[in-house]
């Protein structure tokens, strides 16, 4: 598929356009800003889609410093191959494409950190925190889930991206996006209804 060429005219790339909301909330528009090279439209898109992507990471085992340099890399990525993304697509399947392949190389990197550790010296134990809230946590439910079906519910649920979007993303078939998500619902209410 040939690329589109991004064409930046000076009243499309105005910080002002910003100011009055305009595009704030249209992550396409925003990205086709940034790309040429406004930075309050980066700043924009920063700001908005980095608690969908937090959630995304949170919802792996992970601490939230861990989530934190996995959204601090995830942007990086997306700043350094920002000229491959087309104007006119779908700017979130493109996010979380980038999103996903972020958390399994760090998946990898601290799997390969853990080895080395491990071997070097004894682990500590693990601190447990107490729950206020009686019924489980969003995390913790998702915790019973295997890690493909996780990443479904969390694009759906958490990141609002449609079935398409998370066939895009995950690069699988819509088909194949609607199983895992009933899977997913099928094994969470069972673990409800059984801890009720």
């Amino acid at each position: 598929m040939p690329s589109r060429a991004v064409t930046c005219s000076p009243d499309r790339a105005n910080p002002n356009e910003i100011a009055t909301g305009e595009p704030a909330g249209n992550p396409e528009e925003l990205m086709r800003s940034y790309q040429c090279a406004d930075p309050d439209s980066a700043t924009a898109l920063v700001n908005l889609l980095s608690p969908a992507l937090l959630r995304f990471f949170r919802s792996e085992p992970v601490s939230r410093e861990q989530a934190e340099d996995l959204l601090q890399e995830t942007w990086m990525r997306i700043h350094r191959v920002r000229h491959t993304y087309r104007p006119g697509e779908p700017f979130l399947p493109w996010m979380y494409a980038i999103a996903r392949r972020v958390r399994v190389d760090g998946y990898r990197r601290s799997r390969r950190i853990t080895a080395h550790e491990s071997a070097a010296s004894v682990l500590p134990d693990v601190v447990t925190q107490e729950r206020e809230s009686k019924g489980p946590s969003f995390e913790g439910m998702l915790a019973v889930l295997p890690a493909s079906q996780r990443e479904v519910i969390v694009m759906l649920k958490a990141g609002g991206l449609s079935l398409e979007e998370v066939a895009r993303a995950t690069a699988s078939t819509v088909g194949s996006v609607k199983q895992k998500a009933h899977r997913a619902y099928t094994r969470l209410r069972e673990v409800f209804i059984a801890g009720e």
